[in-house]
């Protein structure tokens, strides 16, 4: 069973140092403890916000950092890097006329990391 992902939903990458919470705007207006998000709310900083941290050799920030470190792995700020929908999402439910996103949905940022859903942000509503 799956849940149906909100505005309070909170998200993990898996070179982020920390969680981070899901922001979905008002224009899906479709709500239920919050906005309901379909499988293109993945922009950065508007639905996608910082992980804190971001760890990934393949970062330009964290490459540069880490060559000036002489090779030790330098953290470096995160700023999420999304430029395709969310994957697979449920097209059986649709939100704006698109795939409404499921806590199972996962979201590839450019620098490698996969950003999962570890709560949907709510629990009323499920659907299989």
């Amino acid at each position: 069973m799956s849940f149906l992902v909100t505005g309070n939903a909170v998200l993990k990458c898996t070179f982020g140092a920390a969680s981070a919470i899901y922001m979905v705007a008002p224009t899906n207006k479709v709500q239920v403890d919050a906005y309901a998000a379909n499988i293109t709310n993945q922009t950065t900083l508007l639905n996608i916000p910082s992980f804190g941290l971001c760890r990934s050799p393949a970062n330009p920030v964290v490459a540069a950092a880490t060559a000036a470190a002489l090779g030790v792995l330098t953290p470096m700020p995160c700023v999420p890097a999304t430029v395709a929908p969310w994957t697979p999402g449920v097209s059986t439910v649709l939100i704006g006329n698109l795939a409404a996103l499921d806590n199972k949905s996962k979201l590839t940022c450019c620098w490698g990391g996969c950003i999962s859903i570890k709560s949907a942000g709510q629990s009323k509503v499920s659907f299989a």
